[in-house]
C-alpha cells in the first residue's frame, strides 16, 4: 500500500470511528437532528464552512481558476448574508426544517408543498455530491465509477446513520481542519512555488486571467442568484444554523465561516491558475485538481491533499443526506399523518426512526449517484427549482409582515412552474432566464395573493413574534399553532 493510499484509508476509518462516537451522544431527536442545539463558536464555524465548501468549491473551484483565472473565485456570498441578516432569528425559532419555519410564520398548510420541493433539492444535492467520489477514488485507487461511489457513499451513510448530526458535526470539524491544512498550507504554497510565485502567474498567464470579471458578468450574476440564494434558503444550511447554542453564535461564528469560504474560493482560483502554468494541456478543467496534485506532490502530501478533497465532498454529502431524511419525515410523512412537529413521545423510538430514514435515503443516494449521468445538469435543475419556488415565500415571511399563507402557496406553485416551463421553452437548462422568470412569477404571485387574502391570523403572528424574540417554551417541545 502506497503512502497516499494509506493516508486516505486511515481518514475513512477515522470517519467511521467518529460515527460511533457521535452515536453515544445522539440520545434524543434533538441530538440526532440538530446536535442538541448546543454547538459553540469553534464547532459551529467549522461545520458550517465544511457544509458550504463541497466538491464543487474544491475540485470545481480549481477547475474554474484553471479556465478563467482569478474570476473563478465567485462561489457566492450566501453564508455571509444568511449569518449577518437572518441566522439569529432562524436559530431562535427552534424548528427542524425550513418548511416548519414557513408553517410557523404563515399558519398550517404550506409545509407539505414546500417540503416536497426542498426534499427533491436535498436528495439531488446528496446524490450529485456523492458522484464526486468517483473522481477522487479513480485517481487514487484506479477504481471504476460505480465501486468508487459505493465505497465513499457507504462511509458517509454509516457515520450519518450512527450518530446523526452529532457524528456529522464531529466529522465535519475534522474535515474542516483537513481542508484547511490540505488546501491552504500544502497545495497552495507548493503549486505557487512550482509556477514561479505570483510573478510567474502574471508573466505566464494572459492578462485576463488576473481580472475578477473574465468569467463574465452574466455568469457572476447567475452564480449569485442561484448558488448564493440557494445557500441562503437550503435545508442543509439551515439545519446547521439550528445547531448553534445561541443567536450570537449563529450570527458571528457563521460570519467567520463566510469569510473563510471567500478566502477558500480565492485559494482555489489561484491553485487553478498555477495548475494552468504547470500543466497547460489538461483535457478537462475539472481534471486540473487531481492532475496538479499528482504532478507536484510526493505520496504523503498527495494523500493529505486528496483527503482534503474527499473531506469536502463528504461534508456536503452527509449534510444533504440528513437534510433529505429530516425533511421527508418531518414535513411530508408526519404532516400527511397529522402529527405534531414537536419531539414528545419516546425519544428512543424517535432516534431509531430517524436512523432508519437516514439509512434508507443513504441507499437511495448511492443508487441515484450510480445511474446519474449529467451531474451539473441535475444540480442546476435542483437549484433553479429551489430558488424559483421557495426564495420568495421564505424571504417574504422573514421580511414582510403582510405576507399570507395564500401568497406563500401561490408563490411556490407559480415560481416552480414558471422555472420549469421557461427551462423547457428555452431548451437549455443552463440558461439564466428560468430562475429569473421563476423569481419574478413567484414575487408577483406572492404580493397579489397576499394583498388579496385575509391577513395572517393574529394568534399565528403572536406565536411567530414570541419565538423570534426567543421567549416562551423550550424550542424542541413547542409546536406550530393550529397544526
Amino acid at each position: 500500500m502506497t503512502m497516499d493510499v494509506a493516508v486516505v484509508v486511515l481518514y475513512l476509518g477515522a470517519m467511521i470511528a467518529f460515527g460511533f462516537w457521535g452515536k453515544r451522544r445522539a440520545t434524543t431527536q434533538s441530538d440526532f437532528l440538530v446536535a442538541g442545539r448546543r454547538l459553540g463558536p469553534l464547532l459551529y464555524s467549522g461545520t458550517m464552512a465544511a457544509i458550504v465548501l463541497g466538491g464543487a468549491s474544491t475540485i470545481g473551484g480549481v477547475g474554474l481558476g484553471y479556465e478563467y483565472g482569478l474570476s473563478g473565485m465567485w462561489l457566492g456570498t450566501g453564508i455571509l448574508v444568511l449569518s449577518l441578516l437572518f441566522a439569529g432569528k432562524i436559530q431562535r425559532l427552534g424548528v427542524y426544517t425550513v418548511s416548519q419555519m414557513l408553517e410557523l410564520r404563515y399558519g398550517p398548510g404550506s409545509s407539505v408543498l414546500s417540503g416536497v420541493v426542498m426534499w427533491g433539492y436535498t436528495l439531488m444535492l446528496s446524490a450529485t455530491s456523492t458522484i464526486a467520489y468517483a473522481t477522487i477514488f479513480g485517481a487514487l485507487f484506479d477504481m471504476p465509477k460505480v465501486p468508487a461511489i459505493i465505497v465513499g457513499g457507504s462511509v458517509v451513510v454509516i457515520y450519518s446513520t450512527l450518530g446523526g448530526m452529532w457524528s456529522i458535526t464531529l466529522t465535519d470539524f475534522v474535515q474542516f481542519v483537513i481542508k484547511t491544512v490540505g488546501i491552504f498550507l500544502i497545495l497552495l504554497p507548493v503549486v505557487l512555488v512550482k509556477a514561479g510565485g505570483f510573478g510567474g502567474l502574471a508573466e505566464k498567464l494572459p492578462v485576463e486571467a488576473l481580472s475578477l470579471t473574465t468569467i463574465g458578468g452574466g455568469t457572476i450574476l447567475t452564480y449569485f442568484v442561484v448558488y448564493t440564494f440557494g445557500l441562503l434558503i437550503g435545508q442543509d444550511i439551515w439545519q446547521r444554523v439550528f445547531t448553534a447554542r445561541s443567536p450570537q453564535v449563529a450570527r458571528w461564528a457563521g460570519t467567520a465561516s463566510g469569510v473563510y469560504c471567500l478566502l477558500y474560493g480565492v485559494a482555489g482560483a489561484v491553485i487553478g491558475m498555477a495548475a494552468r502554468v504547470i500543466l497547460p494541456a489538461v483535457d478537462a478543467r475539472d481534471d486540473a485538481f487531481a492532475a496538479v496534485v499528482e504532478a507536484t506532490m510526493p505520496a504523503l502530501l498527495a494523500g493529505l491533499v486528496l483527503a482534503a478533497a474527499l473531506a469536502a465532498v463528504m461534508s456536503t454529502s452527509s449534510g444533504a443526506l440528513i437534510a433529505t431524511a429530516t425533511v421527508f419525515r418531518q414535513d411530508i410523512v408526519q404532516r400527511l399523518r397529522g402529527q405534531s412537529v414537536g419531539d414528545g413521545g419516546n425519544e428512543h423510538e424517535h432516534v431509531r426512526s430517524n436512523r432508519l430514514y437516514v439509512a434508507a435515503f443513504g441507499i437511495a443516494m448511492i443508487v441515484i449517484a450510480c445511474v446519474l449521468q449529467d451531474v451539473v445538469a441535475a444540480l442546476t435543475v435542483a437549484y433553479d427549482i429551489l430558488v424559483g419556488g421557495l426564495l420568495v415565500p421564505i424571504l417574504g415571511g422573514l421580511l414582510w409582515r403582510r405576507g399570507t399563507s395564500a401568497g406563500a402557496l401561490l408563490a411556490m406553485a407559480a415560481g416552480t412552474v414558471a422555472t420549469l416551463a421557461t427551462m423547457l421553452a428555452v431548451g437549455d437548462i443552463y440558461a439564466n432566464e428560468p430562475v429569473y422568470v421563476g423569481l419574478a412569477a413567484g414575487l408577483v404571485a406572492y404580493i397579489v395573493a397576499s394583498l388579496g387574502s385575509r391577513p395572517t391570523d393574529r394568534a399565528v403572528l403572536a406565536e411567530w413574534d414570541r419565538r423570534v424574540a426567543g421567549d416562551g417554551a423550550r424550542p424542541d417541545t413547542a409546536t406550530v399553532p393550529n397544526s
